[in-house]
């Protein structure tokens, strides 16, 4: 878990070889994005920005979805180049863009790619946190968003995340062995519904620990009767869903769940993604060493790839 932490810290400089490589980049709108895991979830972050994307799983709309019916373009979207579902897709498109940290890998080797777009995140052997940071510059910068201030955030304050990770854990370890847990829930609002979902799924990958993600509005219809010794993750930001979010604390804490608030109110909500997933890959990996754990894939590979 020492070597994840290592690949965390690289981060920032390896978001800004990506930006720097990646600033005059033009994404389609009004099309079909593709991918399967963080793939999938980090396209969520530009559609709940409000921008013209249409974020799909692979594996659904290839069996689903598609009919049949051959697209002009498509986006797909895959950070080994080799999952599965996403290659099954290329058939659906007249042409698709690539966009991949491999760039000599199944996805970009197809007749009908228009374009390849490299992430630029270097070797990654655990969870995606390189990969989905630099997903999210390749995606921002795209659809024309500045991610500037975002960039720099992470310089400056990449150790006070890791700190914040650490600490954080080892709060986590204490209730964890003093009390029964009922579950484990990261919610956030707008654009941090993506960052609630890759929390819950990094979580999982790294601590092997059941955990959840859903939007904030979801988990407060219904949902939140589970919150009873349940640890709950607020993505906090100052948002339209703020007041909303500092009730709902309030409530679930009454109820007896331990709220763990991830805010960082130095970035606009619409920039907050890049932040507060690093926060959550840090604690991860911190809980993780405090459990025990030696590796983050134990039952399957970082690439899927089924038949």
């Amino acid at each position: 878990m020492k070597e994840m932490i290592a690949e965390i810290m690289e981060i920032p400089v390896r978001a800004w070889y990506c930006y720097e490589n990646t600033r005059e980049l033009l994404l389609p709108s009004n099309i079909p994005y593709l991918g399967m895991g963080s793939s999938f979830i980090a396209c969520l972050t530009l559609k709940y920005a409000g921008k013209d994307i249409h974020p799909e799983i692979a594996s659904e709309f290839f069996n689903y979805l598609s009919l049949g019916k051959v697209n002009p373009l498509g986006v797909l979207i895959s950070q080994s180049g080799e999952s599965s579902e996403t290659l099954w897709c290329r058939e659906l498109f007249k042409e698709y863009i690539a966009i991949t940290n491999e760039t000599e890998c199944s996805l970009t080797r197809a007749l009908n790619v228009k374009e390849v777009i490299p992430l630029y995140a270097g070797r990654e052997n655990y969870s995606a946190t390189k990969t989905y940071i630099n997903l999210l510059v390749v995606l921002y910068s795209g659809f024309g968003m500045d991610i500037r201030p975002a960039l720099e955030n992470l310089d400056a304050s990449i150790e006070l995340y890791r700190e914040w990770g650490e600490k954080t854990a080892s709060e986590l370890i204490s209730y964890i062995e003093k009390e029964k847990v009922n579950g484990f829930c990261f919610t956030g609002s707008g654009p941090n519904i993506a960052t609630a979902l890759q929390g819950a799924l990094t979580f999982g990958e790294t601590t092997k620990l059941s955990a959840t993600g859903m939007a904030l509005a979801q988990y407060d219809h219904g949902p939140k009767e589970t919150s009873p010794g349940s640890i709950v993750f607020l993505i906090h930001t100052q948002g339209p869903s703020c007041k909303r979010t500092k009730k709902l604390a309030e409530t679930l804490s009454n109820a007896g769940a331990m709220i763990i608030p991830v805010e960082d109110s130095s970035l606009p909500e619409i920039l907050s993604p890049f932040t507060a997933i690093v926060k959550i890959n840090f604690l991860s990996c911190y809980l993780a060493i405090e459990l025990g754990i030696k590796g983050t894939f134990n039952i399957g590979s970082k690439i899927t790839r089924v038949d």
